[in-house]
């Protein structure tokens, strides 16, 4: 039992991760370092997702929704916000010693997908805490420490990333982070190219493209008619604390998915 669930904690953790990272090329699966998943992942599930998370269109992000599952929406309490902001609060004081790179590598984090450039954020991967995480919850010790490329070219600290098993439910979630005033995501209803065939990720019909987060196609009736592979879960739940590009809730818990805003009481 622990060791199933070990592999779902890898395999849940690596597409969380691609999924926040853009500019990948159609073949990108064939460039990525990927963590020992179980025998029972997807072979190449990890490079499917790294195309998720974009910055769209407004049809581009219709499409999307359909890819992107979210925590309903909670009105949040004052309860919800005390507790968000000490979260936030420690996280922060837990994550200042890694305004460089070189401390977290060398408290086990280590650069997920370091072949991919351009990426949105850069996720940093302690595989360690992530398999703790599925079991307990120390907010000083998230899964991932987030960068991103300042204008003078280096990694510049913005946050942290929380992860849980796609088993997890909402109370759980919410005991980890209120759902009052951040929105979990996980990446849903996948139709990808068939193994040997992702080429075929740069196909377009009537504009759109065929596969992948920016594709129509979200059921497995639409997918078997396109000669493709549907995946209806590519992950585990995610949030983001952005806690070094603000103090406020709405920046530090946003969480770009077009989800709609999230309502904070003092």
């Amino acid at each position: 039992m622990m060791k199933n669930a070990l592999g779902e904690v890898l395999v849940s953790v690596s597409l969380a991760i691609l999924g926040a990272a853009t500019g990948f090329p159609p073949r990108i699966g064939a460039q990525v370092q990927r963590p020992m998943p179980p025998r029972s992942a997807p072979p190449d599930s990890a490079g499917m997702a790294g195309m998720t998370d974009e910055a769209m269109d407004m049809p581009a992000d219709e499409n999307m929704m359909k890819h992107m599952r979210l925590t309903p929406p909670r009105a949040a309490t004052h309860a919800d916000t005390v507790r968000a902001m000490k979260l936030a609060d420690d996280l922060r004081q837990a994550i200042a010693k890694y305004q460089d790179t070189s401390a977290a590598v060398a408290d086990g984090y280590r650069m997920f997908a370091p072949n991919i450039k351009n990426q949105r954020v850069y996720h940093f991967t302690n595989y360690g805490r992530a398999f703790m995480a599925a079991f307990h919850f120390d907010a000083t010790k998230p899964t991932s420490i987030l960068y991103k490329r300042g204008d003078d070219g280096r990694l510049q600290l913005v946050g942290a990333m929380y992860t849980m098993p796609k088993r997890a439910s909402l109370d759980r979630l919410d005991e980890r982070v209120p759902l009052g005033i951040a929105r979990w995501h996980e990446h849903v209803n996948w139709c990808v190219p068939r193994k040997g065939e992702e080429a075929r990720f740069t196909e377009h019909r009537n504009g759109a493209p065929v596969f992948g987060p920016e594709s129509p196609i979200a059921t497995k009736a639409e997918c078997d008619t396109v000669g493709g592979r549907f995946f209806e879960n590519l992950g585990g739940w995610m949030v983001h604390a952005n806690v070094y590009e603000g103090h406020d809730l709405a920046t530090v818990w946003s969480d770009d998915h077009r989800g709609g805003g999230h309502g904070h009481h003092m």
